[in-house]
């Protein structure tokens, strides 16, 4: 079981957005890098990036932010934004980053997903951010007419790594985890399910080592790291002792 620590790129600098809005968006952090380093040195094994600007541009754009934690920390990386072809792929891949995770791409284009997911096994993960029950694209700009569980079973047999799935109302808002319908999500296919929007305290570090998520192959901690309210070393302590 993974807990990953959350750096969102906006403008170079690390930042937390309610619900997917970029006008609500707060910085927390001017280098990155420095941040990812705070991460490795609390003993977090596992960093989770994604580029804000690349995710509505549909290409990368924080680049050099992204290059720059590479060069800093040890620990892997998956990455997330604007990767939406397989030169993107190719690119991150190439530069060190350890799994590269699809959005808007695997419900556009699954095709490319399974492609890549062949070339690279085990380094390509999806996102799947859902409002409302329906997964988001572009950015969380707009939203298909699609479900998590339909997306997921479309490339259920692609060889992907893992599926990020967020609950965009809960995002960034501290409310906790919608741990219902990832598990649910979890149980229904057999691709491993990340957890992700929302995780707000030790009691959704509990859930996570609880019997009936073990079928989840961990959660994404983002606002509750930085603002304090989820001690790091206790929660590390708690997935250690699972």
């Amino acid at each position: 079981m993974i807990l990953f620590p959350a750096i969102d790129l906006k403008n170079g600098e690390a930042v937390r957005l309610e619900q997917g809005d970029m006008a609500r968006a707060t910085v927390f952090h001017k280098d990155p890098a420095a941040q990812a380093r705070a991460f490795e040195a609390q003993g977090f094994e596992y960093l989770h990036v994604v580029d804000l600007d690349g995710a509505f541009a549909g290409k990368p754009v924080n680049a050099q932010a992204v290059e720059h934690i590479l060069g800093s920390v040890k620990m892997p990386v998956q990455l997330g934004g604007g990767v939406r072809d397989m030169a993107t792929v190719d690119g991150w891949l190439g530069k060190g980053v350890r799994r590269v995770i699809i959005g808007t791409a695997a419900v556009r284009d699954p095709a490319f997903v399974k492609a890549a997911a062949k070339k690279y096994p085990g380094r390509v993960a999806v996102g799947l951010d859902a409002r409302d029950g329906k997964v988001a694209v572009e950015g969380w700009a707009s939203t298909s007419e699609l479900t998590a569980l339909e997306i997921a079973k479309r490339i259920e047999d692609a060889g992907v790594a893992a599926i990020i799935y967020t609950d965009i109302s809960r995002d960034g808002l501290l409310k906790g985890i919608n741990w219902d319908a990832t598990i649910a999500l979890a149980d229904a296919i057999s691709i491993p399910v990340i957890a992700s929007g929302g995780l707000a305290s030790l009691d959704d570090v509990k859930t996570l080592v609880s019997p009936r998520a073990r079928k989840l192959e961990g959660a994404i901690t983002g606002r509750a790291l930085y603002d304090g309210r989820l001690d790091a070393a206790a929660a590390l302590k708690l997935l250690k002792a699972a």
